[in-house]
């Protein structure tokens, strides 16, 4: 079981994301957990105030260190094993791997920036900064839902077919290969003959090599940092030469 907990000024913004398919089923199983912590409940004063004006000057407001990091440690009272990850754009970049990582944690305190950024000094309470990428969002909950969602998926128990998330994309550095489904044909375009044959062995290769293959043509930065086996090569080697020989205008 994961336990995520959410600092966030902005809770209801999760009510929608957060209910439905795959994660509302983890959390009926018993699976999965999700709370929530608003540092507005741990500011002081009247207002609650939870930003102030940048020391030095300059655009935006910058959400005050007191009650982000009161809101942290109450949160990891409750789960003293937790890891905190700060969702911030200047974080290391979140993939499968860092995904696949975090879904064999206990507890996960996911921390939202807001406004125009958080207080230097709340970083010291933080164990990861993550980003989704290079892009600014007005605040972190967004990520903190692509980061859940794509954890959730790798937690044992949560996908009826468990084999499911090892054939996602990214899952083995590679796309996805075609999916197909009824009916075989669609306005002149058909089902490749192969998933047809009841052939397991072949259907096998055939995905293979289309999964290297797109992803040589949409990503081939992910080929770039990986090591191919000499069936890979030759799978890949088999993809280009026939799709070198494809008319023009036919992907």
């Amino acid at each position: 079981m994961v336990n995520f907990t959410v600092i966030t000024l902005f809770p209801a913004m999760f009510a929608s994301s957060l209910a439905h398919s795959i994660i509302k089923k983890a959390q009926e199983k018993g699976i999965l957990s999700l709370s929530f912590v608003n540092p507005r409940d741990y500011a002081i004063g009247r207002h609650r105030v939870t930003d102030d004006y940048p020391y030095g000057g300059g655009q935006g407001m910058v959400m005050k260190p007191e009650p982000l990091v009161a809101a942290i440690e109450a949160a990891k009272s409750n789960l003293p094993h937790s890891e905190v990850i700060l969702l911030s754009p200047r974080g290391r970049v979140f993939n499968q791997e860092w995904a696949a990582r975090l879904a064999k944690k206990e507890g996960l305190i996911l921390v939202c920036g807001r406004y125009e950024g958080m207080d230097e000094r709340v970083r010291a309470f933080g164990d990861e900064e993550l980003s989704i990428g290079d892009y600014t969002l007005s605040g972190g909950e967004p990520a903190a839902s692509v980061v859940i969602d794509a954890v959730t998926r790798l937690i044992p128990g949560v996908l009826g077919n468990e084999t499911s998330a090892e054939e996602d994309s990214f899952s083995e550095g590679v796309l996805e290969y075609p999916q197909y489904t009824r009916p075989e044909e669609f306005r002149g375009m058909k089902v490749p003959e192969v998933l047809l044959s009841g052939n397991h062995a072949e259907i096998a290769r055939w995905r293979r090599k289309q999964s290297l293959g797109r992803t040589w043509l949409q990503r081939p930065d992910l080929l770039q940092s990986r090591s191919l086996s000499v069936t890979d090569q030759q799978l890949l080697k088999e993809f280009m030469q026939e799709y070198a020989r494809k008319p023009a205008g036919n992907g």
